[in-house]
């Protein structure tokens, strides 16, 4: 039913205010139980303010895409190629930066949709790899990942706030 309903469509610079409200309903859906509040208020100040994402729609490199249903934004995903990449920048790969769904949804399949959509356009560019990283108490996450066929590489620190925390890379091959 949901996937019948829903539609994936590129992020402009005119919807980075849709893009905020979505970026920081879904972010402190996600993590504000297991965070301090002023962690959360910072990364979110930080990371997620209208000028900071509208820079990053504008890094050649990285886009943003909305999963609308029934006209509504319920999820967003962020991929990163080339030198744009958090971490790996390289020319053989296609980060996952982000993948996040409104609470509502989670076990809907609608994750899947945003992950499908970064495999098309992993498998249309030739890159070898997609590569993320989840937080290690994200274990519903990294269960999603796994299923999914990716697997651990390496980890890294994520900064959130003033909290160092630990992120699982994980990486799927498409040869």
């Amino acid at each position: 039913m949901l996937e019948q309903a829903s539609e994936i469509s590129k992020v402009t610079i005119n919807e980075v205010e849709l893009l905020r409200n979505i970026s920081v309903q879904t972010f402190t859906e996600t993590f504000a139980h297991q965070n301090s509040e002023s962690d959360m208020r910072k990364y979110v100040s930080e990371n997620l303010s209208i000028e900071q994402l509208s820079k990053e729609l504008n890094i050649k490199g990285s886009s943003f895409y909305f999963l609308n249903l029934n006209s509504d934004v319920i999820g967003y995903l962020k991929i990163n190629t080339g030198k744009a990449q958090t971490e790996l920048k390289n020319d053989i790969s296609l980060e996952i930066e982000r993948i996040y769904i409104k609470h509502e949804f989670h076990g809907k399949n609608i994750g899947k949709q945003l992950l499908d959509k970064a495999i098309e356009i992993a498998k249309e560019h030739h890159y070898q790899y997609i590569w993320l990283a989840v937080w290690e108490l994200n274990l519903k996450a990294i269960a999603f990942y796994k299923k999914h066929n990716f697997v651990e590489f390496d980890k890294h620190i994520f900064k959130l706030g003033d909290d160092e925390q630990i992120d699982i890379m994980m990486k799927m091959n498409l040869n």
